[in-house]
């Protein structure tokens, strides 16, 4: 077949195919929102919110439900609409006229690709917004939370000579208070002073402490002053982004590369926000895993309605194993960039490996000679 009859099939098969994932979209959206607004509604007549705002909170949760379930849409989409090729025998003419299973893996494999790229870019701009204006609402209108009264614990960093501990910060008022700093010679790396202050107002060139007390250490003598000023540059607002546990939804990538950059400085651990870093583009590119995933179950069996069945079952699981990843990148038991893309790597290789096999027939003749004699033997 030509490049311009490769071109034809190949529209009609994306025309096809968007159909199909525009109307399971469709489906798997109003499933999302119904089930939400069940689990959410009390909350919401407790709180005593018209319609108005509750359909604003979903209107606004839209493009993070979009973005969340493109990848099992897409795998959906892609096993109905190989299935009904293959019911209508279209798959069976298209390989007599000798469109070959590469070409399909090459073909939907790139679709999928295209799709992942707008899929990250439509999460990271609209999804982001959405779900910063979705969680503003749930804590403003519902919970009666307002972001200012946000308060960080337990915080330490690294600023040049200094390690700064932390007990209570307010990132909005740029208040500290219960505040330990320990000061080092930056040649000899030796402890000079230790000083402990009641509260602080952070600036980010400064930071204006009050109620402090200096020990030194080389005479162990201490001292009692009103305030003081010292060259921290750190601001809570970094750290901020991190105590919410919202960071992997409220921030952007490139936000959050720029966080994490911040962080790494002042010294503070960054594994769980590389590891969010790293899952924005693995979930994103996990379309491309659910296009080699359909390939894959099409060329076991043609059974439309299996396939479903074993789809959404893969779908669970590889979800649970890109959490179980993440999540051991966020403890540090997985390298960042091997935690996010755990999921992705393993069904890939999975789904690959099946369709090498079937693309080439000599691999496949060439394994079962070699295992003939083990077999021989297993029978005796």
């Amino acid at each position: 077949m030509t490049g311009r009859a490769f071109g034809v099939l190949g529209r009609h098969l994306a025309r096809q195919n968007l159909f199909l994932v525009l109307m399971c979209l469709c489906a798997g959206t109003g499933i999302y929102l119904l089930s939400d607004l069940f689990d959410r509604v009390d909350d919401f007549v407790s709180a005593g919110l018209g319609l108005g705002s509750i359909l604003t909170y979903f209107a606004v949760k839209l493009p993070v439900i979009l973005s969340q379930i493109l990848p099992a849409v897409f795998l959906l989409a892609l096993v109905v609409q190989l299935g009904l090729l293959a019911r209508s025998r279209e798959l069976m003419a298209l390989r007599a006229g000798g469109v070959s299973p590469s070409w399909f893996v090459r073909f939907f494999v790139i679709y999928a690709v295209i799709w992942s790229l707008v899929q990250l870019g439509f999460s990271q701009v609209l999804g982001v917004y959405g779900e910063r204006e979705a969680s503003r609402i749930w804590k403003e209108d519902v919970r009666k939370r307002q972001m200012d009264k946000l308060t960080l614990k337990n915080l330490w960093f690294r600023d040049g000579v200094y390690i700064v501990d932390v007990d209570e910060g307010n990132a909005a008022r740029n208040q500290a208070s219960g505040i330990t700093i320990y000061e080092f010679d930056p040649e000899s790396q030796r402890l000079v002073r230790i000083i402990s202050a009641k509260g602080a107002v952070t600036r980010s060139d400064d930071w204006r402490l009050s109620g402090v007390t200096v020990l030194d250490t080389s005479s162990f003598q201490s001292s009692e002053e009103e305030g003081m000023s010292l060259p921290l540059h750190q601001e809570l607002k970094a750290f901020a982004a991190v105590d919410q546990g919202e960071s992997q939804t409220l921030l952007p990538i490139w936000r959050l590369s720029k966080t994490i950059d911040e962080l790494r400085e002042s010294g503070s651990n960054v594994e769980r926000l590389r590891t969010a870093l790293h899952s924005r583009f693995s979930y994103a590119f996990s379309i491309a895993v659910m296009a080699l995933l359909a390939l894959a179950l099409t060329s076991w069996s043609e059974n439309l309605y299996l396939n479903l069945g074993l789809a959404l079952a893969l779908v669970f699981v590889q979800y649970g194993v890109h959490t179980v990843g993440v999540t051991a990148g966020d403890k540090g038991l997985l390298p960042p960039l091997v935690g996010a893309w755990l999921g992705n790597i393993l069904f890939a290789l999975a789904a690959g490996g099946r369709l090498v096999w079937i693309s080439c027939p000599r691999l496949e003749k060439e394994i079962r000679a070699r295992l003939e004699p083990l077999r021989r033997r297993l029978r005796r």
